[in-house]
């Protein structure tokens, strides 16, 4: 009776270890999706997936029974079902390894299907379920190892009977290493314990960062802006067709993203503060709806991150709802000295930005609000950050912005200026060549070279092309929108077999030629002439 005790005991163990497994796989699964695909939960996939697939009567069933917490019940009823069938996983791999890994790796493609099989799922959302499968399965097989060596030693102080035995898949090898005399059943618990609580944790706080971005995204989903007092002509001839050309605007899907934080910031509206302190005659504190009662306008700039090659794709054009910055700053009062705005992020970033560039008529930098006809997307800074025409991101496109200081550049310094990278950072213009795309054969005959270029608050005066070792050539550019924007371009060529080399190079209003000389992003933007190698069949 007593060995018949020992083995029951060790089932429910098992048990726990197969909870603890699942615990660590849906933690692990929710700390990715977070990280890199809000919609990769596996339990609300999988809830989705079953309110999908309830016939209706039984959601009728549910909404009668349940009311209002009909999703409550759901969730509690799957959590409740996961928790059995981990616990089963759990003793499958004690028993008949490695039918529980198994059983947890079907689960995992089970959610995987259901998470890949939603509406409007990102490239990566099926990386949150393989991770959190990976990180459950070599938990349990850890913990069922050690469960096997701890019974190992219990029962080789008894002699095992039939019922014993059939309680437990016969001791391996592996299990007797991991198990030298006098095991210490100390070390399974401290393991489970870990694992379990270290699920437990990472697990709900995954969630409730999870639920906050999922609550901040419907209100700004909800959010209407005010219509803005003036509008950008969009001229004619602005946007090329041409396939494989950057389109005029980039959308705000495609617009590229650097930033410091590890998580989007989620913030409220309602709640959301700026500060504007420092060197000014009096301290302003605006909310959001202050800065919408300023009045907002519209505005087409490009944004360049200083972390762009020459060629590259960390550029972008859009139009923007926002405040002119010297409006904001005027209602604080600047006092004669300061020389800069040190702007800070919510979750602590600093860019120091010339206050020159800030108060000047003449450039359009901004408080933005919106972006391409709706609110700010949560990674792109809602709700408010800055747009400054001109520099690098690094130095002026604060996002998730809670902070002016107006100060100098010999009191303060911002996040990048003691990691190597320069203070101040106008922009390098640059032109760039979108197709033919660099590793693309294209048939011989009449095709299109074309691309973008840029030069923000200065604007492109022209664009040129070179083949191999040639004359440069002209482009034809489109109309420009404004001096902010950059500007698409195109050359027909009649291209022939073989390799060629294509160079394009732009010279902007004020004459000057772009620079040739190769330079890297640090410490103020890389430079160059993009030449790319292009194969004609």
């Amino acid at each position: 009776m007593a060995q018949q005790s020992s083995g029951r005991r060790f089932i429910v163990w098992a048990a726990l270890a197969g909870v603890i497994g699942g615990a660590v796989f849906l933690a692990t699964a929710e700390l990715f999706a977070l990280l890199l695909a809000r919609s990769a939960s596996p339990i609300l996939a999988v809830g989705g997936f079953v309110i999908d697939i309830v016939p209706q009567p039984f959601k009728e069933f549910a909404i009668a029974t349940f009311g209002e917490y009909d999703k409550i019940a759901l969730l509690a009823g799957l959590g409740l079902a996961v928790v059995i069938a981990s616990a089963i996983a759990g003793i499958l791999q004690l028993v008949r390894p490695p039918l529980g890994v198994i059983a947890l790796v079907v689960a995992g493609a089970l959610s995987t299907a259901a998470i890949v099989t939603r509406a409007g799922v990102t490239a990566l959302a099926f990386l949150p379920p393989l991770l959190g499968t990976i990180a459950g399965s070599v938990l349990l097989v850890l913990l069922s190892r050690r469960l096997r060596a701890w019974r190992v030693s219990t029962l080789s102080d008894d002699a095992p009977d039939s019922a014993a035995a059939d309680h437990a898949a016969a001791p391996t090898a592996a299990d007797h290493a991991a198990a030298p005399t006098g095991v210490d059943r100390r070390r399974f618990f401290v393991l489970a314990g870990i694992a379990g609580v270290s699920a437990v944790v990472v697990g709900i706080a995954s969630r409730t960062v999870s639920m906050a971005v999922a609550s901040v995204e419907s209100i700004r989903s909800a959010l209407r802006l005010p219509a803005p007092g003036t509008t950008v002509t969009v001229p004619a001839g602005a946007e090329l067709d041409i396939p494989g050309l950057s389109p005029l605007f980039t959308s705000n899907k495609d617009f590229y993203r650097v930033d410091t934080a590890l998580t989007v910031p989620t913030i409220d509206p309602a709640t959301w503060r700026l500060v504007i302190d420092g060197m000014v005659d009096q301290r302003v504190e605006l909310t959001f709806q202050d800065l919408l009662d300023m009045g907002i306008d519209e505005y087409a700039i490009t944004l360049t991150c200083v972390s762009n090659e020459v060629g590259g794709e960390l550029v972008g054009n859009a139009m923007w709802l926002g405040v002119p910055l010297r409006d904001v700053l005027k209602k604080a009062g600047v006092k004669s000295g300061a020389d800069m705005v040190l702007s800070r992020s919510v979750d602590g970033y600093t860019a120091s930005t010339p206050l020159a560039a800030l108060t000047d008529d003449d450039l359009d930098a901004i408080l933005a609000v919106g972006m391409n006809g709706e609110p700010l997307p949560l990674e792109h800074g809602f709700p408010v950050r800055m747009v400054v025409p001109g520099l690098y991101g690094y130095v002026s496109a604060t996002k998730w912005l809670t902070e002016l200081k107006v100060t100098t550049f010999a009191d303060d310094e911002a996040y990048w200026t003691p990691r190597g990278y320069s203070a101040k950072a106008p922009i390098k213009f640059s032109s760039r060549l979108d197709t033919p795309s660099i590793g693309e054969a294209v048939p011989a005959g009449r095709i299109p070279i074309a691309g973008v270029a840029w030069a923000q608050s200065v604007g492109i005066e022209r664009v040129e092309v070179q083949i191999d070792d040639g004359d440069w050539m002209p482009a034809t550019m489109s109309t420009p929108i404004n001096d902010d924007t950059w500007v698409q371009w195109f050359m027909e060529w009649d291209a022939t077999p073989g390799t060629h080399y294509v160079a394009v190079r732009a010279v902007n209003k004020n004459g000057d030629l772009q620079i040739e000389d190769r330079a890297p992003i640090a410490p103020d933007g890389s430079s160059g002439w993009q030449r790319s190698l292009i194969r004609v069949t």
